[in-house]
């Protein structure tokens, strides 16, 4: 059974920054002296003496790890935990100890993908957790300017997930259209130069009608992890080439107001942005957030933060039938 729902005014508190690890995560010494249970990395890898004298640190992204398939997406930070350390030219591979067990399993290969063009780069992996409970990570990276090491991560696998997960039936969301504003998209988005064609249709109508869609919550103008713009831009560029049976939703997440000629946000009583009412239906924890979805109404898809150009052409496939 799902987690009871967050509510509301803890979604901006939730929301994942690029410079802060996630409230479960602490990094522990690679000597594993934080935790004797646990083995020494992969045979070839040799690891810092101490967390501290590691070159990078590890940061998890995904903002909740769950028991069953999972997209793992995680960065790097410089030794000092302010500057982004990930780039095209860093490898990552991620091992994991399940609760209980001394036991590495192999490790994987994450892809490295942008997350803002040549500024700030994330990594993706595929990863299934078969238990709750307290999980290790081992980051195995290397780059031209330092060698290889393995740096330790403790995190938590929960349950049951609070976003609406691949697999589920997706909310009947009547998210709006331009023909909620007259047809005036400056009063419905904020990206610069949207895609009108991503504001014809709700999530509701595309449910009724039976048509395979993708769902994006991405606000440009005001998006806590700065990478909504760049996100809904790849999206744009993955509606050119997708069948014309799949339908593209943008939504801004946040409450807007057309206010002195363009559109503002209406904050609560703290200062603090208000999610709208999709964004507390779909569950999501952090923004932007890609959802795909089939037609007969099934989530096949979902992708936090950031997804490639490969991931969207694959997921935007499978709901298309072709």
């Amino acid at each position: 059974m799902r987690s009871p729902r967050i509510p509301a005014a803890l979604l901006a508190l939730a929301t994942v920054a690029f410079a802060a690890c996630t409230g479960t995560s602490t990094v522990v010494a690679p000597d594993w002296s934080v935790a004797p249970a646990v083995t020494p990395p992969p045979s070839g890898v040799t690891p810092a003496p101490t967390a501290r004298s590691a070159s990078v640190i590890p940061v998890i992204i995904s903002s909740q790890q769950s028991v069953g398939p999972n997209r793992f997406v995680f960065s790097f930070l410089d030794a000092a935990g302010k500057l982004p350390a990930a780039s095209p030219d860093r490898t990552a591979q991620v091992s994991f100890i399940a609760p209980g067990s001394q036991e590495p399993t192999a490790a994987a290969p994450a892809e490295f993908v942008w997350a803002i063009e040549g500024a700030r780069g994330e990594y993706v992996l595929n990863a299934d957790f078969p238990v709750a409970g307290d999980w290790k990570a081992i980051f195995i990276t290397a780059s031209p300017a330092s060698p290889q090491e393995a740096i330790g991560i403790a995190f938590s696998v929960v349950e049951d997930g609070v976003t609406v997960a691949v697999g589920e039936k997706a909310p009947a969301s009547r998210t709006p259209t331009l023909s909620d504003v007259g047809g005036d998209i400056k009063r419905l988005s904020t990206d610069p130069s949207p895609n009108l064609h991503f504001y014809e249709t709700s999530v509701a109508e595309a449910l009724a009608a039976g048509r395979p869609f993708v769902l994006v919550f991405a606000t440009p103008a005001f998006c806590q992890s700065s990478q909504c713009g760049p996100t809904l831009e790849s999206v744009k560029a993955a509606a050119k080439d997708a069948p014309s049976n799949v339908a593209f939703i943008n939504v801004e997440p946040y409450q807007l107001a057309w206010s002195d000629g363009r559109l503002q946000p209406v904050l609560d009583a703290q200062g603090q942005l208000q999610p709208v009412a999709s964004v507390n239906e779909w569950q999501i924890l952090s923004e932007p957030w890609i959802f795909t979805v089939d037609r007969t109404g099934i989530v096949r898809g979902s992708f936090e933060g950031v997804a490639s150009a490969t991931e969207l052409r694959d997921a935007i496939k499978v709901i298309s039938g072709s």
